[in-house]
């Protein structure tokens, strides 16, 4: 990172586009209290970063390149113990709406150390849209996800947008990223170098709008 400016205003879905090492990641995980910034000051929903850590924690709902479950636990015993940690009320019904809702129902009491990686993918978003958090937080959300879990993340991404969530998601893919968000910001070499609204491409092709910001 260096020097960048970031703001995300409620409700908005900010798709955070750029090159591998451009430092999406990086960032995400600064937003989301997985690592302190070195410089600068960084606040989500209302609550400054690192000092007031657990209060973002639990606005958030996060989406990373690593999974967040524990193996040893079956997947209703992961939401179980996630809602418990951040005091969901009607636990139960909840861990089978979510369940339902990423199409691990019928694997709801098998370890998690036994899913493929694309079934704890699912699961990790089911965890984090377990609470109902008021930001959402997807790095790269769609790897290592099949065609069908792909329809279902795009569902998942649809509803929080609509319940009025703020989402910001880092990802390679342009298809998925035009069809849902409403803002793009494009990072290179640690700096965003381009920002459009959906309405301010109005007619510009994404992808004509990437290469641009990368070339300039």
């Amino acid at each position: 990172m260096r020097g960048l400016d970031f703001e995300v205003q409620p409700s908005e879905f900010v798709a955070l586009l750029g090159p591998n090492g451009a430092g999406k990641t990086t960032f995400l995980r600064i937003l989301a209290s997985l690592s302190r910034p070195s410089l600068g000051e960084v606040s989500v929903a209302g609550y400054r970063l690192p000092d007031q850590a657990a209060a973002v924690r639990a606005r958030l709902g996060v989406v990373s390149h690593l999974p967040l479950l524990y193996g040893d636990l079956t997947a209703e015993e992961n939401l179980r113990f996630f809602g418990r940690m951040y005091g969901v009320s009607n636990i139960e019904a909840r861990i089978t709406e979510v369940l339902e809702m990423v199409g691990l129902a019928s694997r709801r009491r098998d370890l998690v150390r036994t899913f493929s990686r694309g079934m704890q993918q699912r699961l990790a978003i089911g965890r984090a849209v377990f609470h109902d958090p008021d930001v959402m937080l997807f790095d790269e959300p769609y790897t290592g996800l099949d065609q069908d879990a792909s329809v279902m993340l795009d569902d998942v991404l649809r509803s929080v947008a609509a319940k009025g969530r703020t989402v910001v998601m880092t990802s390679h893919d342009l298809i998925h990223s035009g069809d849902l968000a409403t803002r793009f910001d494009v990072l290179s070499r640690g700096v965003i170098t381009a920002s459009a609204t959906r309405k301010q491409l109005g007619k510009t092709n994404l992808l004509s709008f990437y290469k641009k910001a990368l070339a300039d």
